[in-house]
């Protein structure tokens, strides 16, 4: 029973005006209301005194914010070095299919998360979803699972920010860029959730300048116009090879190379999530989160597979140089296939600029997970599955203790600055996290295959959704049984011409175990069941958001037209 009007207006639905209808933006300033806050907090949490003690996030992320995070999310320090290790192993045409394979299941997967988020954004969402949908054991363990793998990626990408400011100033002690690294990213998102958009609005910026250069670069290389005036064209992939094998012979070597780069590919795009677990923080989440998954699709192949082409004709899979520098484990700029193109195509290229971009990007990563790492333990918190005290919001609306408990786990980055038995462990770390990429991705395409049996079975038609994914829910299957089979074979490579190794074995699927374990000790603590679609929560926080009105924006003229298109 409600306690007071303004609290059964939150349980029984929104609260009117003398307008008869609610509005908690400001229709001049565009700024939230305190009172939209709380009322869409007394929702969520099903009271009006747990949102008036520990607060709520509030809605400070801008169109911008929102479409250059999607499309941050999506380029790491793969692109600039990682990729370089697919090249060597499967050739330049296997990396070109396997990144479009794996571009078309990851846009798949897109689309059902976009039309969950766009139907109710909530903080964190995806552990949400899978609770409200499918299975509270399921949320429980995508929750935990997707903490700790972001929490381990922020120390990687600390690390490698580190260890690219080391080329700079080989002298000072790594931890010493560590330390400084950790407090930046605590300092992007401990004030306010906008400076964390803004961070990401120039790191993303630089990341597709530098992109977009070196794509009309790589086609200027190829076509001739370099300093040795050698057309390339496509000859790296005759000789030696479009399709590389991968340790075997024939077709099934060729076979193998392929796939390695399937599991490659997946790794890059880890992350790509990040648009929806931010959904409970932007401004107008109806307009820009469709917004963002419907440029997914086209940000992801601009990128990647323009990406991979050019590099597969800058650049021969056999290069001594990206040999030398993948065997070496070489750091920063040596390491990245762009670099030996460009420097084989006769053009004096400082390793700073590309060192720079790298920095940039591993800086931009870290800042990322902080963030969504923290946005998980808060959604793990508003499902009663973490303490409660987590749900506390500062007056700007950051979650500040899930905030600083995600970020302690940075200390772990320390054991990079060690030798032996320290790096090894935090290598197998790094493992956990691109197994647990592959997880939140099937739990999601779950989670959306209950929601569409929801709506259904609670009789919404989703001819009226504000964003309706196509092909549903066979695209939903498809993407769902993409990432299973990454996950069943990623580890081949210990079952094939004896190379059978325990630590191996280990390192490649000790993530499954402990997924499983995650889902299985809450299921059975909790007695947890699998939800009937006619039972599923896809209602509550929706009736706040329904009465918010976002003031509408009005090109003045043809410059602010492309911006607001593009933004």
């Amino acid at each position: 029973m409600a306690t007071n009007e303004k609290e059964a207006a939150i349980i029984d639905g929104p609260e009117y005006n003398a307008n008869g209808h609610t509005q908690y933006v400001d229709p001049v300033t565009g700024i939230e209301t305190k009172e939209g806050r709380i009322l869409e907090a007394g929702e969520i949490y099903g009271n009006l005194a747990d949102a008036e003690e520990y607060g709520y996030v509030t809605r400070g992320l801008k169109s911008r914010h929102i479409q250059f995070i999607a499309l941050g999310g999506t380029i790491g320090t793969g692109l600039f070095l990682g990729i370089g290790g697919a090249f060597t192993q499967a050739g330049p045409l296997s990396v070109l299919l396997g990144y479009t394979f794996t571009g078309i299941a990851i846009f798949a997967m897109m689309q059902c998360l976009g039309e969950m988020a766009t139907w109710l954004p909530l903080p964190g969402a995806i552990p949400q979803f899978c609770a409200r949908y499918a299975d509270d054991a399921l949320g429980f363990a995508v929750g935990w699972n997707n903490w700790y793998s972001n929490a381990i990626t922020l120390c990687a990408e600390i690390s490698a920010a580190s260890i690219v400011i080391d080329y700079w100033h080989p002298g000072v002690n790594v931890a010493v860029w560590i330390s400084i690294l950790i407090v930046l990213v605590i300092g992007l998102n401990i004030f306010a959730v906008a400076i964390y958009g803004e961070a990401e609005f120039v790191f993303a910026s630089v990341k597709i300048i530098t992109i977009v250069g070196l794509l009309i670069m790589a086609f200027i290389i190829d076509v001739g116009g370099g300093p040795k005036r050698d057309r390339l064209g496509f000859r790296f992939w005759k000789d030696p090879g479009a399709m590389l094998e991968y340790d075997g012979t024939g077709d099934a070597g060729r076979f193998l190379g392929l796939f390695s780069v399937l599991v490659n590919a997946a790794f890059s795009y880890g992350g790509v999530e990040l648009v929806a677990v931010a959904a409970g923080e932007a401004e107008n989440p109806r307009k820009n989160i469709p917004k963002a998954v419907r440029r997914v699709f086209w940000r992801i192949l601009f990128f990647y597979i323009l990406g991979s082409l050019a590099i597969g004709v800058l650049v021969s899979s056999k290069d001594e140089h990206l040999l030398k520098a993948q065997k070496d484990d070489a750091a920063g700029a040596a390491q990245s296939p762009w670099v030996i193109g460009i420097q084989n195509a006769g053009i004096p290229v400082l390793p700073s600029i590309i060192n720079a971009v790298i920095l940039t990007s591993a800086s931009s990563s870290a800042n990322a997970f902080l963030y969504t790492g923290s946005r998980y333990l808060f959604a793990l918190a508003q499902n009663r599955q973490a303490p409660r005290f987590l749900l506390r919001c500062s007056k700007a609306g950051v979650p500040y203790w899930c905030v600083l408990i995600t970020a302690s786990i940075a200390c772990l980055t320390y054991l990079s600055v060690g030798k032996g038995g320290a790096q090894d462990a935090f290598l197998w770390f790094q493992n956990l996290t691109t197994i647990a990429s592959l997880f939140t991705w099937c739990s999601i395409c779950l989670a959306y295959i209950q929601f569409h049996k929801a709506l259904k079975a609670q009789g919404i038609d989703r001819n009226t959704l504000v964003f309706r994914s196509r092909f549903q829910p066979y695209t939903a299957w498809f993407s769902f049984g993409y990432f299973a089979m990454i996950i069943i074979f990623n580890g081949f490579d210990v079952f094939v011409h004896g190379h059978w190794k325990v630590d191996s074995f280990i390192a490649s699927y000790i993530g499954i175990p402990i997924y499983f374990a995650l889902y299985f000790f809450w299921k059975i603590f909790k007695k947890t069941k699998w939800i009937h679609p006619a039972d599923a929560d896809i209602t509550t926080g929706k009736a706040a958001l329904d009465a918010e009105v976002w003031p509408s924006q009005v090109p003045r003229n043809v410059w602010e037209k492309i911006w607001f298109f593009i933004a």
